[in-house]
C-alpha cells in the first residue's frame, strides 16, 4: 500500500507539472502577443510568480482552502488508492490530449472528473453511486463556477477596459501604450500570483486525500490541516512543481488564448489580466476552485466586447466551449475504465 501511495503522490506531481506547462498559456498569453516580453521572459516571469503564490497562501490567507476542497469532492467511505489513482491517471491522459491539439480546457474540472468517476466505478456505477458518493456541499460550487469564473471575468475586464479607456481618452497614444506594457508585467504577475495558488492546490487536495486514507488504514486519524502542517513539503512541492511546468511553456495554447479570441493591445492585456487576477483572489478566499484557462478567456472576450461583438471570434469561443463541457465527464469515463484496469491488477 506504501507503495502505491508514492505512486499516486509522483503521478499527482507530474499532473501539476502537466499542469502548468497546460496553463502557461493563461498568464503569459496576451504579454508575449502584444511583445511586452519574449516567450521565454515571460514563462519565466510567471513561473516565478506562480512559485510565489506558496507564500500568499500559507502567510496572508493562513490555509490551503482549495486543497481542502478538493480533498473533499468525494464522501471518505468512497476514496481509497485505487480510485485516486485512477483519477489521476485520466486526468494526465486527457491534458495531454488537449494539450496537444491546443484546446485550453481546465485542468481543475479534468482532475474533478477523473476524480468522482473512479469513486461512482468503485461505488458499483454511475447509475446507483452517485447520491452517496459525491460530496454536493463541495461539488456543486465547483460546478457552478464551470461558468460563473468566465462570466465574472468577463463583467469585470468590461468595465476596467471601459474604465481606462475613459480615463486614457486625452493621453498621448504613444506614451499610454509604453505605460500599459510596464503595467502588464504587473498584472501578468499577479494573473500567475492567482493561477499558482489556484491549480497548486488542488494537487494538494489529491495528495492529502491519498495521505489522509493512508494514515487511516495505520490507525492515524487525520484532517486537512492536520496533514499539511505533517506533511509541510507537500504545499511547497506541489507550487514549485507547477511553476516548472509554466517554465516549460504550452505553446499551441498561448497561440489560440493570445490571438484567435481576439486581438489583443496592452491596455486590453491589462485589463484582461487584472479581471482575470481579482477573479482568481476571490474565489481562493472562498476556496472555491475554478479554472483559471476559463477565466481568462472570459476575460479576454469581455475586454473583446468592448469594441464590438463581432470582434471576438465567436467561432473559436465556442469550440473552446464545448472543450469545456466534454471534459468533466469524458474524464469521468476515462477514470473509471481506468478503474476497472487497475482493480485487476491491485
Amino acid at each position: 500500500m506504501f507503495v502505491l501511495l508514492v505512486v499516486i503522490i509522483v503521478l499527482a506531481y507530474i499532473f501539476d507539472y502537466i499542469n502548468g506547462f497546460h496553463d502557461s498559456a493563461n498568464s503569459i498569453a496576451t504579454i508575449v502577443s502584444t511583445k511586452v516580453l519574449t516567450p521565454f521572459q515571460a514563462v519565466l516571469w510567471a513561473a516565478i510568480f506562480n512559485f510565489g503564490a506558496f507564500f500568499i497562501s500559507k502567510y496572508i490567507f493562513h490555509e490551503f482552502g482549495i486543497g481542502n476542497t478538493v480533498a473533499k469532492w468525494v464522501n471518505p467511505e468512497f476514496i481509497n488508492l485505487q480510485v485516486l489513482l485512477s483519477g489521476i491517471l485520466a486526468a494526465i491522459v486527457w491534458n495531454l490530449i488537449t494539450w496537444w491539439f491546443g484546446i485550453p480546457s481546465s485542468s481543475s474540472h479534468t482532475l474533478m472528473g477523473g476524480f468522482i468517476g473512479a469513486a461512482l466505478s468503485h461505488a458499483g456505477g454511475f447509475s446507483h453511486g452517485a447520491i452517496s458518493v459525491i460530496n454536493y456541499a463541495k461539488v456543486v460550487p465547483t460546478m457552478l463556477f464551470i461558468f460563473l469564473a468566465p462570466l465574472i471575468g468577463m463583467v469585470i475586464a468590461f468595465f476596467i477596459t471601459i474604465l481606462i479607456v475613459h480615463i486614457c481618452k486625452r493621453s498621448n497614444p504613444f506614451k499610454a501604450e509604453s505605460w500599459f506594457k510596464r503595467l502588464q508585467l504587473v498584472s501578468s504577475a499577479a494573473f500567475s500570483l492567482g493561477h499558482g495558488g489556484n491549480d497548486a492546490q488542488k494537487v494538494m487536495g489529491i495528495i492529502g486525500a491519498a495521505v489522509i486514507f493512508y494514515e487511516g488504514q495505520q490507525g492515524h486519524k487525520l484532517n486537512f490541516n492536520q496533514f499539511v502542517d505533517q506533511y509541510p513539503w507537500v504545499p511547497f512541492c506541489s507550487f514549485l512543481a507547477i511553476a516548472l511546468g509554466t517554465l516549460s511553456g504550452g505553446w499551441k495554447i498561448v497561440k489560440t488564448m493570445g490571438t484567435k479570441i481576439t486581438k489583443v493591445t496592452p491596455l486590453e492585456g491589462v485589463a484582461a489580466e487584472t479581471a482575470g487576477a481579482i477573479t482568481l483572489f476571490l474565489t481562493e478566499h472562498f476556496k472555491i476552485p475554478v479554472s483559471t484557462t476559463h477565466t481568462i478567456t472570459g476575460s479576454i472576450i469581455g475586454v473583446g466586447a468592448t469594441k464590438r461583438l463581432s470582434a471576438v471570434r465567436w467561432g473559436v469561443t465556442v469550440n473552446l466551449m464545448w472543450a469545456w463541457v466534454v471534459t468533466i465527464p469524458v474524464s469521468a469515463m476515462m477514470a473509471a475504465l481506468f478503474y476497472f484496469i487497475v482493480s485487476l491488477f491491485i
